[in-house]
């Protein structure tokens, strides 16, 4: 082969990729793919984009890059340097609510409402299910209130995964 050739070669690829990488013109003008059901994604990466869609049929936005491999040594100094520095909380203007994929990482659970007990279960009342003490959504949802196991199946409400508590 001679150069012209491979620098063809190289150009027609480039053309190619460049035109598949573009949205179609009835596409909204931040979607970065297209579900199989016919709807469109406006998520940033591939994975997930599509989740209750049927999947991705087409993507255009930009790829994933994949994390480099780290040895043992310096993921344990990252963490060291990542301890040291206080979190910075991401900025939303004021009134307007964040996104769940804006929200930092969270391993701490949140602060159960008062007024709950070994024998009370707490129901989330707009979802209609009850969580049981120990779970991580006991008495922690935005709408609930604590009652007895008994009342809440009275009420109608239902069990967490289809648990009941012990």
């Amino acid at each position: 082969m001679t150069i012209k050739t491979i620098a063809l070669m190289c150009a027609l690829t480039l053309t190619a990729a460049a035109a598949h990488a573009a949205a179609p013109s009835g596409a909204p003008a931040d979607a970065n793919g297209l579900c199989k059901d016919g709807s469109y994604s406006t998520n940033a990466a591939k994975k997930g984009a599509c989740k209750g869609h049927k999947g991705v049929k087409e993507w255009w936005g930009t790829a994933e890059a994949k994390p480099a491999k780290k040895s043992a040594r310096s993921e344990k100094s990252a963490k060291t340097e990542a301890a040291a520095e206080p979190a910075a909380a991401p900025a939303t203007a004021p009134g307007a609510t964040s996104s769940r994929a804006s929200k930092p990482a969270s391993t701490t659970v949140a602060k159960a409402a008062p007024g709950g007990g070994p024998d009370k279960v707490w129901v989330n009342t707009e979802s209609k299910v009850y969580h049981c003490p120990g779970d991580h959504w006991y008495g922690t949802t935005k709408q609930g209130e604590y009652m007895s196991e008994a009342e809440a199946t009275a009420k109608g409400y239902r069990a967490d995964r289809g648990k009941a508590c012990k």
